[in-house]
Parts: C-alpha cells; sequence; structure tokens
C-alpha cells in the first residue's frame, strides 16, 4: 500500500492542543480542523479511528501544519491547504483527499470510508 501523509490544520505542541480543545468547546462552527474534529475529541484519540491507524501501522503518517511546512519547505511548502491527506511517492506528494473533502465530511466512518475506497482504486505506479 502507498504511504499516506495526513497533515492537520493545526500546529503541534501542548498549548495549541489546548487551545484546539478550548476551540471546539466554545466555537466548534469556527474551528478550522475538520480532520482533529473527527479524529479527536476534546483530550483524546477518537477510539474507531485510533483502531484504523494501528492497522495500518507505518503506512499512515500524521504531521500538524508546522511540522509539514519545517520538514517539506523547501520542495512542497506553498503548494497545499490543510487539512489534507497526500500519497507520498518516490519523487513528489499528490493530494490523496482534499480540504474541501476532508471538510465535507461527519464522521471517522466517513473518513475511513473514503481512505480505502481511495486506496482500492489507486494505481501503484512508481509507489511502495
Amino acid at each position: 500500500m502507498p504511504r499516506l501523509l495526513f497533515v492537520y490544520n493545526a500546529d503541534s505542541g501542548t498549548r495549541n492542543a489546548i487551545l484546539d480543545s478550548m476551540h471546539k468547546v466554545f466555537s466548534p462552527s469556527t474551528y478550522a480542523c475538520n480532520l482533529c474534529d473527527i479524529t479527536y475529541g476534546l483530550v483524546s484519540e477518537n477510539r474507531v479511528w485510533k483502531k484504523f491507524r494501528k492497522e495500518r501501522g507505518g503506512q499512515l503518517e500524521f504531521l500538524h501544519r508546522d511540522e509539514f511546512k519545517k520538514q517539506y519547505a523547501s520542495k512542497f511548502g506553498a503548494k497545499f491547504t490543510f487539512p489534507i491527506v497526500l500519497l507520498e511517492t518516490h519523487m513528489d506528494l499528490e493530494v490523496f483527499i482534499t480540504t474541501d473533502e476532508l471538510n465535507q465530511l461527519q464522521t471517522v466512518d466517513e473518513l475511513i470510508a473514503l481512505v480505502e475506497q481511495r486506496i482500492k482504486n489507486a494505481p501503484l505506479k512508481g509507489r511502495s
């Protein structure tokens, strides 16, 4: 299976996690990371998502927006909006699930179904 890179529209760190949780409580309609919202509750990871993630093992990587920008800045930094799911190939990152698609999802089950459908239908050219 190809490697997928999930990039949250949130920055890393304890302080940011606390601020994000507060934002989810006090102004959920303006919270900017639907990927965060459906995969995490206020303080812990959604258990259905956690099970799916563990079953996939190293095929999935998760980065916060600041971590992605730091790690991929020279090559891919300004190219994407967040949240996003990218497919990592030998030479490039391709959009696997767009920001708009992620923002339309309502549940973790919808996210899992979309990931599995896209994996099943993805051409395997040049991927490891």
